[in-house]
């Protein structure tokens, strides 16, 4: 417990630095609040370098902590280079005779002097090249990807080793493993057929869970407030429960009522029902992408708004008032963090159940 508040507010004063190197930087180009509204929308956005912080020197100069990241775009032919280039969206990068800029976080073809053209609505006509570049999320991801598998490989060697006893680091694991299957799985999928779905859903739910927890330490990588990433997830949801459904799933969503009325009666039903149960094989996976991205997206806003108040306030209540109230939000975050992987894997685990489900028909038959 010791070393999750120490982290935290690690986490806090770091973001305190970030945050009055910016105002510093920005001193003369709009009010505080605006300021402050600019630098957590920064935040939130991927990037193409690995900053940390940035501080501005005596002689006025910006100086950011961190590592460039590679930079890969298709152009008239695939070209490489690094981010520094970019030197955080402050300069043109020019590579093999081509010219490129960031606007709002996007590379641009442009000109020596960085010219972007807008159409009438104010939208960029410059070149968009194909981007396939390695951002601070995507290194969050692989990062993310590589630490799960030394973690549960270690812990699958320690059952080979220890005749099926985990040890080490797996000891801690091990009943959370256990919890997925025997509270969310069997329970929602079934016993004959959860052991098909169980390599995703510990996949999901500790990936979701490590990706958050990154995002409260100093590294502060908004990974899973990134729509794109959460639509991903959701989209592995939506492709495994549809191409794994049985008979009797598609059945029920094109024939919601069965043999309990005539043909004819069930005509004027199926116009209603059917259309709402295709749109339901939509909204399942949306729900679940919406839901993650807005819970992650808002803790991050709201932890940094109230780190932004002690900047307004400037007062000897204030500032430490806000702080206060920062920093319980950051450990409330770290609940968050877990809920939130486990309220993804819990729906998953339904929507399968969904999906798996077989009904006796020999019985049924019987019956009637």
């Amino acid at each position: 417990m010791r070393t999750k508040i120490t982290a935290k507010v690690l986490t806090l004063f770091l973001l305190m630095i970030s945050f009055t190197a910016f105002a510093s930087e920005e001193t003369g180009k709009g009010d505080k609040k605006t300021e402050i509204k600019e630098y957590i929308q920064h935040h939130l956005k991927d990037s193409y370098d690995f900053s940390l912080f940035s501080y501005t020197t005596d002689a006025g100069e910006h100086k950011y902590i961190g590592l460039p990241l590679p930079v890969i775009i298709w152009d008239e032919g695939l070209k490489v280079f690094s981010s520094s280039k970019f030197h955080h969206g402050e300069t043109v990068a020019e590579v093999d005779g081509n010219y490129y800029a960031l606007y709002h976080n996007k590379i641009y073809r442009t000109d020596a002097q960085g010219t972007i053209n807008y159409d009438a609505e104010h939208h960029p006509t410059n070149v968009k090249p194909l981007d396939f570049s390695i951002t601070k999320s995507v290194v969050m991801i692989l990062i993310t990807g590589l630490l799960m598998f030394f973690l549960f490989k270690s812990l699958a060697k320690s059952y080979s080793n220890n005749g099926g006893i985990a040890k080490g680091a797996g000891r801690f694991f091990e009943p959370i493993v256990l919890y997925i299957r025997d509270d969310i799985a069997i329970p929602n999928i079934g016993e004959k057929k959860y052991m098909r779905y169980m390599p995703f859903l510990l996949t999901i739910f500790f990936f979701i869970w490590f990706l958050n927890i990154f995002g409260l330490t100093p590294l502060g990588v908004n990974v899973t407030g990134n729509l794109a990433v959460t639509a991903s997830l959701a989209i592995l949801t939506f492709l495994l429960t549809n191409f794994t459904g049985t008979k009797d799933y598609w059945k029920h969503i094109f024939d919601p009522l069965g043999d309990s009325m005539p043909w004819y009666a069930k005509i004027v039903l199926y116009v209603i029902l059917i259309p709402i149960e295709v749109l339901g094989i939509f909204i399942k996976p949306f729900s679940l992408l919406i839901r993650l991205y807005a819970n992650m997206q808002a803790g991050h806003i709201v932890l940094m708004s109230l780190i932004g108040l002690m900047f307004i306030f400037k007062s000897w209540l204030g500032s430490p008032l806000s702080f206060g109230l920062a920093f319980a939000i950051s450990l409330i975050e770290i609940l968050v963090a877990l809920l939130q992987a486990y309220i993804f894997t819990m729906l998953s685990a339904l929507y399968f159940g969904f999906a798996a489900e077989e009904h006796d028909h020999h019985e049924e038959a019987h019956a009637h």
